[in-house]
């Protein structure tokens, strides 16, 4: 965790630069330093957005660039920069706007988050805890209508839909093709995501 002289608001947080690359996450007003991501879950992230930039703007897909502001729970960030997000036209404006590649509370959620499971030895484990349960709960609360979750430990990647303010998760393996809402048009196997290819 990095001390600050006090604690900071998210607003502060999007205007701090200590000098360094250290992305961090904001817990109850203090920096917590975020580990860098894996090579495989860099890799994964991008094969994905590129497939993904065949129905979209290459502007509208970030990779691990986003600021993402989400709902406040006890514990847990008031940021997420996710592996990968797709958002939408007028949030290109605001970005613009705002001067920071942020979406804050105020502005629509993103169309499209995915996140790339990093290893986990168990449920336990705060890897598999981040992506399955915080995170999912802080993107449903933030309506973000469609989510997935790519987890290369367990070879699965899990669709999470927004209905009725509720995520439904569907559950992919090896050749079984993807159902995107968000991309009906997408073509690819779960096992082409998870092997990145």
């Amino acid at each position: 965790m990095v001390k600050t002289p006090t604690q900071l608001t998210l607003l502060e947080y999007l205007e701090y630069d200590d000098g360094t690359d250290n992305r961090y996450e904001l817990v109850d007003g203090e920096l917590v330093e975020v580990p860098p991501e894996s090579e495989l879950n860099l890799f994964i992230a991008t094969v994905l957005g590129r497939k993904l930039e065949a129905f979209v703007t290459m502007r509208q897909v970030k990779l691990h660039s986003l600021e993402l502001a989400v709902p406040a729970i006890a514990g847990m960030p008031l940021n997420r920069q996710p592996d990968l997000t797709v958002i939408t036209t007028e949030h290109i404006q605001l970005l613009e706007q705002l001067g920071k590649a942020a979406i804050t509370q105020e502005m629509p959620p993103p169309l499209f988050v995915a996140e790339v499971v990093s290893p986990y030895r168990s449920h336990n484990d705060k890897n598999y805890k981040r992506d399955y349960i915080d995170k999912r709960q802080q993107y449903q609360e933030l309506g973000i209508p469609e989510y997935w979750i790519i987890d290369p430990t367990q070879q699965l990647l899990t669709v999470l839909l927004l209905a009725d303010g509720t995520y439904r998760a569907t559950e992919f393996r090896d050749n079984q093709q993807i159902v995107s809402q968000t991309f009906p048009e997408l073509k690819v196997t779960a096992a082409q995501i998870l092997s990145a290819s």
